[in-house]
């Protein structure tokens, strides 16, 4: 199965807001978009400003204890935190596989390589590193399905 790769490098937070925040406006309903990134690299970040993209106009927090928040805009978003699981049996209790599959939305997913199984398809793996500089970010976006709204916002960089 061929993998589709973009790299996209921001200098600021703002860069990095403002990028998401046109992807956002892009997604439709089945768009998945799972991050992976180190403590601090702007997971939480990019899904704010993804979620402005979606026309949620709540503020949108990190799902650290909570592990699930739902938002309304043009799409119902559902955002996992998965950082404080141990044990992918957990996904069970947390109502994550009923959640997790985008029937009328947009599913955001932080900490997603701690269950890559568990992940539903088709999706997109964004993954977020910092830079040379404190503010700067390398985004590294991964599918296999390039035949998506998102996939081609991204492309028209």
């Amino acid at each position: 199965m061929q993998t589709f790769s973009c790299t996209v490098v921001t200098h600021a937070p703002g860069e990095t807001a403002a990028l998401a925040e046109r992807l956002g406006a892009a997604a439709e309903t089945g768009t998945v978009l799972c991050l992976v990134g180190d403590l601090g690299a702007g997971k939480t970040l990019f899904t704010q400003g993804f979620a402005r993209g979606l026309g949620v106009t709540e503020e949108v927090t990190s799902p650290t204890f909570a592990l699930m928040n739902q938002y309304c805009g043009r799409l119902p978003v559902t955002h996992f935190d998965l950082y404080r699981l141990e044990r992918e049996e957990e996904l069970d209790e947390i109502g994550f596989y009923e959640f997790a599959e985008p029937s009328g939305g947009v599913v955001l997913i932080e900490w997603a390589d701690k269950f890559p199984d568990a992940l539903p398809k088709p999706h997109i793996r964004l993954e977020i590193e910092r830079g040379d500089t404190e503010d700067e970010r390398r985004l590294m976006f991964f599918t296999t399905e390039e035949d998506s709204a998102l996939w081609r916002a991204l492309m028209e960089k």
